[in-house]
C-alpha cells in the first residue's frame, strides 16, 4: 500500500488540480523518510507541471491530517547503532523532512492543506507554510515536543515567533493543544471550514477558470474558500481569552523565570491546568531549548531557521533525553521518562550550549544550499 497516495482531477480551462494524500491512517498519518521523499518529488514535478494549478494536501480518514513525525524509528535506530553511529540516520530524517517543510514555504503554485482532526509536530511543519491553511471545527493541533525531550522544530521558531505577544513561547513550553479558533488567532490557519463542506469545495475549485498565473490562481483558491467560510460552527478559543495571562507568565528574562511563572498560575480553566500539568511533567533540557530557539530565533531568515533547527535536532539525538522521552511515551508507554536533570534550574547553561554547536567536523550545514530555493 502507498504510504502516499497522488491523484490529479480536472479543472477549468484544461488544467488539473494535484491532491496529495497521506495515507497512515492507522499510525495517524504520522510522517515517515519514505512518505517525506515522495511528498517531496511529487511537489516539485507538479511545481514544473504547466498543467497542475493548484496543490491539495490531506490526511487519509477523518481522525488525523499528521499527528507528527515518526519519531519511534529515531529511537529504534539510535537504540540499535548507539547515538554517534545513528547520525547518518538522524541527519537524513530530519534534513530531508526540513527540506520539504522549506519547499511548502516558497512553494510558487497554490498549496491548500486540509488540517482536519489532529496536527501536530511534523504535521504543523507541512501545515505551516502552505499558502492556504484550512482547519475545521475537529482540528487538534500542538507542538508537544516538550513530552519527549525534542524542541518545537519544522520550522517551529519560525511560526512560533511570528504568533500574537508570547503566545508561542507559551505553546512551546507547555505543549498545550489548541483549536481552529486558536490557530486563526495565532496565525496557523487562515479559514475555518466546517468539515462537511470540503467535497463542495473540491467542486467548486474544480469549476474555476484557471490561469497560468500563479499568483491569480492564489486569488482565485482565496476567493473560493472565502465563499464557503462559516464561523457559526467555529469552536470557542482558549489562547485569545487568556492572552493577558500567558503574556504575563511568560515576562522573564530567563527560562527559569518563565517556567516559574506558568507553574505558579492557579485558575480553575481545564485547558490552562493541562497546559501547567504538561510543562511540569516535560523535558527540563526542552523547556530551555524552547527559550533559546525563539530568542536566538528572532531576527533569523527562514532558511537560517532550518539550519539552527538541523543543528539542535541532530543534538537532540546525540544527548540522552530524547530517546528517553520516546521511550516513555511511545516505546514502553510507562509515561515516567527519567530526564537527565530533575528541573529546569538543574540544567546546566553549557548543556543547553552544546545543543546549538554544529556537531559535523567541517562545520558544513547540509542545509546551507537551500537559499538557492528561493
Amino acid at each position: 500500500m502507498e504510504s502516499v497516495l497522488f491523484t490529479e482531477q480536472k479543472a477549468g480551462k484544461g488544467k488539473r488540480l494535484g491532491f496529495a494524500t497521506l495515507n497512515a491512517e492507522k499510525k495517524l498519518n504520522s510522517l515517515t523518510q519514505e512518505m517525506v521523499a515522495l511528498l517531496y518529488q511529487q511537489l516539485m514535478d507538479w511545481e514544473k507541471d504547466e498543467a497542475i494549478t493548484c496543490v491539495w494536501l490531506q490526511g487519509a480518514g477523518e481522525k488525523a491530517f499528521c499527528a507528527g513525525g515518526d519519531v519511534r524509528c529515531l529511537h529504534d535506530k539510535i537504540i540499535e547503532l548507539g547515538a554517534e553511529q545513528a547520525q547518518p540516520f538522524v541527519q537524513e530524517f530530519f534534513e530531508k523532512e526540513y527540506r520539504l517543510d522549506y519547499l511548502i514555504h516558497r512553494y510558487s503554485k497554490p498549496i491548500i492543506v486540509w488540517g482536519d482532526g489532529i496536527v501536530m509536530g511534523g504535521g504543523i511543519g507541512l501545515l505551516s507554510g502552505a499558502s492556504h491553511r484550512l482547519v475545521t471545527e475537529t482540528s487538534r493541533m500542538a507542538m508537544p515536543e516538550i513530552t519527549i525531550g525534542l524542541f518545537p522544530d519544522v520550522g517551529g521558531t519560525w511560526f512560533l515567533n511570528h504568533a500574537p505577544g508570547r503566545t508561542g513561547l507559551f505553546l512551546g513550553l507547555t505543549g498545550a493543544h489548541f483549536n481552529a479558533s486558536d490557530a486563526l488567532f495565532v496565525g496557523l490557519a487562515d479559514r475555518f471550514i466546517h468539515s462537511e463542506k470540503k467535497q463542495v469545495v473540491v467542486n467548486a475549485l474544480q469549476a474555476q477558470d484557471w490561469t497560468n498565473s500563479d499568483e491569480k490562481n492564489k486569488i482565485i483558491v482565496s476567493v473560493v474558500l472565502r465563499q464557503y467560510e462559516s464561523l457559526e460552527h467555529l469552536p470557542g478559543g482558549n489562547v485569545r481569552p487568556h492572552f493577558d495571562l500567558i503574556q504575563k507568565a511568560t515576562d522573564g528574562e530567563t527560562t527559569e523565570q518563565v517556567v516559574e511563572n506558568i507553574l505558579a498560575i492557579q485558575t480553575d480553566q481545564k485547558w490552562l491546568q493541562r497546559a501547567v500539568a504538561t510543562l511540569k511533567k516535560g523535558c527540563p533540557s526542552t523547556a530551555h531549548l524552547v527559550f533559546q530557539q525563539l530568542q536566538r530565533g528572532k531576527k533569523l531568515s527562514l532558511p537560517e531557521v532550518f539550519q539552527m533547527e538541523l543543528v539542535m535536532a541532530l543534538q537532540c539525538a546525540l544527548h540522552p533525553d530524547f530517546p528517553e522521552g520516546v521511550r516513555a511515551l511511545l516505546v514502553d508507554k510507562d509515561g515516567k521518562p527519567q530526564w537527565q536533570h530533575a528541573s529546569v534550574s538543574d540544567v546546566p547553561a553549557e548543556w543547553v550550549e552544546a545543543h546549538f554547536q554544529a556537531p559535523w567536523a567541517d562545520g558544513k550545514n547540509p542545509l546551507q544550499d537551500i537559499n538557492g530555493l528561493e
